[in-house]
Formats: structure tokens, sequence, C-alpha cells
């Protein structure tokens, strides 16, 4: 029975993968977070892993608070990148394969084309740069899977959906800026490409291949477009305007396109990803 430890349960994508858990029977489940591993300890994260001896590691532990990182640049090193290390440094030398989830903000939106996965990072945020210090750690253990995904969303957590839900409702109007461009991912379709190619891998019917890889929904659009369609398959009434990101000033910098090319992920572990317009339909059917 193979062995999967899930880091940082309880955000959007471990809660996904928590669910969908119940839909693999055969694989025995460790669900953890800062409660019971705090992977920032290298002595007590090397004891668990040792204890638990784990097949799978799905890393979803993060400090993803993009502004605050800007004024908190050691705790998100310290959780992007040192707990990343010690988790990879757990697993050196054995069989085990470790997934790291990053993000698309290792890269400073100067690009008009997809981001492919050899592409060059320049973080322009200190948590973009916390997150590409977490691969360079995650690919320090051979059996490493990077999967780099964007404008991460789900029923779970705290996420830019719900936000305009919340603020949709109170409100007869939003502003939400139109010149940043990327994909939204719904962090069910992840989960579900991941326990795919990890059973697919333990089932010998694909080949477990290391490296970075890319994975969004389908499709492009911009946070107003985002905010749009949100609305509308909520059936509320507010208008959302267009502004550029000078009018919306914030503490970090974002990349002002941010499309990830996903060919690799989906020729090598033949995947079909939906598009973010349909699996945001299925989001909001839950909310509201």
């Amino acid at each position: 029975m193979a062995i999967i430890l899930i880091t940082g349960s309880k955000g959007q994508l471990g809660s996904e993968l928590n669910l969908l858990s119940k839909s693999y029977s055969g694989y025995d489940f460790i669900f953890t977070d800062q409660d019971n591993l705090d992977i920032t300890d290298s002595e007590k994260t090397a004891g668990f892993i040792q204890k638990t001896k784990p097949d799978w590691i799905i890393n979803c532990a993060a400090y993803n608070l993009v502004d605050k990182a800007e004024s908190e640049p050691d705790k998100a090193i310290q959780i992007n990148g040192a707990a990343v290390k010690n988790l990879a440094d757990s697993v050196s030398g054995s069989e085990c394969k470790f997934i790291h989830v990053s993000t698309d903000y290792v890269f400073d939106g100067s690009s008009n084309v997809p981001y492919n996965e050899s592409s060059e990072a320049n973080p322009q945020s200190s948590y973009g740069r916390s997150k590409l210090a977490g691969e360079r750690n995650a690919l320090l253990h051979n059996g490493t899977m990077i999967i780099r995904t964007a404008w991460l969303y789900s029923s779970f957590g705290a996420n830019f959906v719900k936000t305009i839900l919340l603020r949709a409702k109170g409100n007869d109007s939003l502003r939400v800026v139109f010149d940043q461009i990327g994909s939204p991912t719904y962090a069910a379709d992840l989960a579900d490409a991941i326990m795919k190619i990890i059973a697919g891998v333990i089932r010998n019917k694909i080949a477990f291949n290391a490296g970075i890889y890319h994975y969004s929904n389908e499709g492009v659009c911009s946070w107003y477009d985002f905010a749009e369609a949100i609305v509308r398959e909520a059936g509320i009434q507010c208008k959302i305007l267009p502004i550029l990101s000078r009018d919306y000033p914030t503490a970090a910098r974002r990349p002002f396109y941010s499309v990830l090319d996903k060919t690799k992920i989906k020729e090598t572990y033949n995947l079909e990803i939906p598009h973010w317009s349909s699996s945001l339909k299925k989001c909001i059917k839950l909310l509201i």
C-alpha cells in the first residue's frame, strides 16, 4: 500500500486532496499541517518522515500572503524556501517521490507568450523569490516533481473567487484590474491531476519523470474578466469596472502576464485539462 504524505493539508489544495482521497482506496494518506508537522523544524521533519516512511510527499504548505511577504521576507523564505529543503533533505537518497507546488510568480511577467518550464525565472516580489528558493531546494532530491500553478481558487480557504462574491453582494460596483493576464486554476482540478499522476505511476501505466512542470486551467483572462465571470455565474447584480494596476497599488509587484505553457505535463502524463470557465461553474455551485 502506497503511503502518501500531504503537508499543508488545511489549505486550498490540501483540502481538495483530502476530499479526493476518499475516491482512492488502497492508498494510505497522511494529512498534516503546522499543528502536527512543522516543516520549518528540520529535526522534527526528519523524524516524522523517518517514522512514517512515505512513498510520496505532496508539499502543499506555503506562505502565500503575497503583499505581506514584502514586510515579512524572512518568514516567507523560511516557509517557502528553508522548509522545502528540510523535506528534500529528509528523503534524500530514498525512492520517495516528492511533488512540490510552486507558482507563476517566479516569472517577471514581461513575456507576451506563455512561459514554459525552461523560461528564465525572474521573480519581482519577496513571495516570488521565496518560492523560487523553494524550487531550487526541492530539486536537491532526485525524485522531485515541481508543479508551478497560477491563480488558485477553491471552495476551501480564502481566494479571489470568494472575495469577489463577498464584495459583490454588498456593492453596486467593483473595480478590478484588467492589465494582468493569466489562467485561473481550480484547486480541485490540480488535485485530480496530481492523483492521476501518482496512480498512473503506481500502477505502472506511466513513468515518473522528475523535473519542473506547469499546470493551470486552459484558457486565458484578466482579473477583470475573471471577476465578471464570477458575478455572472453567481447571478449577482454588480457591475465590474476595469482599472489599470497603477490605479490599484499593492505592496508586491505582480506579473502583468503569467500564462503558463502546459504542453509538457499534458504530453508526459496524458492529462486533459478543463477550461477555467467550466471549472469556475463547478466551484460557484458549491459556494452559492
